[in-house]
């Protein structure tokens, strides 16, 4: 496939190959930007941002409901290549697009809700006779840079808001996953989307990274990806805004009142959805000791049970990690626990691309299985020896996106909520779980800002104050 600059489809002479996880070959091509076309991609979209700020909100609206119709027309086909081009199995791919698809349509939604608040100024001494009001304006540019593992859904979340919003984007794709963010351009496009309003560069963060988050003429930069890369976006940014969607280890408490078989169910699926490469995947169970070995009998021959292979056969269900160095360190990190004490009970083995999904039992809060993100199908349990515990284990990390707790207890569940430092928390099911709709975003170094088109929409637009004085 092309990029998108300046209103049309661009090649370039050197081209980077496209490659499906699970056998390593290269399905399609697409051209290496350089920092030259990040300059020319701004020059577009800065008339891109008069247009789209000329343009009504329900124009806004109708453009994005149409791209959402043609999405959900487009299931089958643009599920399979989210599959192919990420790892992730097909039943995943296709559900990717009919949640991209209520992303956009959510930001239609907000399209038309863009409203500002009329400030009583008599209120407020020398006010008498003045009628003070708000309006809500677009930033101009915004500037999306977007990760492997939801290739089409995190890039909806940026790019439905700063539409819905008035302004121009420059989307830059993660360098493996690519296709899925031109193919929503397209689809825009189509939907009559301006031209001059978008444009989507492809090549790797290290060359055009900070041509991007250097360029004053871009005002708002929204990221989703690495803590280390999230800090090096904000130091370049200067005056800039910035959402930071990073990265956690998400933790799982159960108590001894749990739901032992609502536990292992939703362990399991939110443990080793899209082989684990989600920042919310559940990757620390905390068990207390009423549970604990009961848990892990029940838990164990289901991850066990688990089919890992390839994602576009039917039966698979783990597919491959997106890199073979990503499967590589995730099999290191599980023989490294295994070595200093955690007992592995079942997975860990690792064929190209492919781990085995495993499950690890006495693992300790230092390791980095537990400490670090994994990012793969691997869980590990820690046994607790009461909530206080469990609370402070779940604490101890600098991250903090999200967190579970299985409890029949409504006191504990409360404390849970008040105690653990997460920007999502979860009553009764894993750590993993969003509704498109839900302000979305972490604590402490797992980001700043929250998505979520409405909440997106605010970071995306700016506050004008206006005082009408009267006599």
């Amino acid at each position: 496939m092309k990029m998108f600059l300046k209103s049309e489809w661009a090649e370039r002479d050197t081209r980077i190959d496209v490659v499906n996880p699970f056998n390593g070959e290269a399905f399609d091509t697409v051209p290496e930007a350089t920092p030259a076309d990040v300059t020319a991609a701004v020059d577009g979209l800065v008339e891109g941002a008069k247009v789209m700020r000329a343009m009504t909100a329900l124009e806004r609206c109708e453009i994005l409901r149409k791209a959402a119709t043609l999405m959900r027309a487009r299931v089958d086909e643009i599920g399979t290549l989210i599959s192919t081009e990420e790892g992730k199995i097909l039943a995943e791919g296709k559900l990717e697009v009919s949640r991209a698809a209520e992303t956009i349509d959510l930001s239609a939604d907000e399209a038309r809700r863009i409203t500002g608040e009329v400030l009583p100024l008599d209120a407020a001494p020398g006010g008498a006779g003045k009628l003070g009001f708000t309006l809500r304006v677009p930033v101009g540019i915004v500037a999306a840079i977007t990760p492997f593992n939801f290739p089409l859904n995190l890039v909806a979340h940026k790019l439905g808001p700063a539409i819905a919003g008035g302004n121009a984007v420059l989307i830059k794709p993660a360098t493996d996953t690519p296709l899925s963010a031109l193919k929503l351009v397209e689809i825009l496009l189509e939907a009559g989307l301006p031209p001059e309003a978008i444009a989507c560069l492809t090549g790797p963060g290290s060359s055009i990274g900070a041509a991007i988050c250097t360029d004053d003429r871009i005002r708002k930069i929204t990221f989703t990806g690495s803590v280390e890369v999230g800090k090096a976006i904000c130091r370049a940014a200067g005056l800039k805004r910035v959402t930071m969607e990073l990265g956690s280890n998400s933790p799982l408490i159960v108590l001894d009142d749990a739901d032992l078989a609502k536990v292992t169910t939703a362990t399991v699926a939110t443990g080793f959805a899209n082989a684990g490469q989600v920042c919310i995947s559940c990757q620390r169970v905390i068990a207390t000791p009423g549970i604990h070995d009961n848990l892990l009998d029940e838990l164990q021959p289901l991850v066990a049970g688990l089919t890992a292979g390839d994602q576009l056969a039917e039966g698979t269900n783990v597919g491959p990690l997106v890199r073979e160095s990503d499967a590589t360190r995730v099999a290191d990190w599980v023989r490294e626990a295994s070595t200093n004490g955690a007992r592995l009970l079942c997975g860990g083995e690792r064929e190209g691309a492919v781990v085995q999904p495993a499950l690890l039992a006495d693992v300790s809060p230092d390791m980095r299985l537990s400490c670090d993100e994994l990012f793969g199908p691997a869980v590990g349990v820690t046994r607790a020896a009461n909530i206080d515990e469990a609370i402070a284990l779940a604490n101890d990390t600098p991250y903090g996106l999200s967190a579970g707790i299985f409890t029949e207890n409504l006191d504990a569940a409360l404390r849970f909520t008040r105690e653990v430092d997460c920007g999502n928390l979860h009553i009764n099911w894993g750590p993993m779980w969003r509704a498109d709709l839900m302000p979305y975003g972490g604590l402490k170094d797992s980001g700043l800002g929250k998505e979520g088109p409405k909440y997106a929409i605010e970071e995306m637009t700016e506050t004008k104050m206006v005082v009408i004085h009267g006599q």
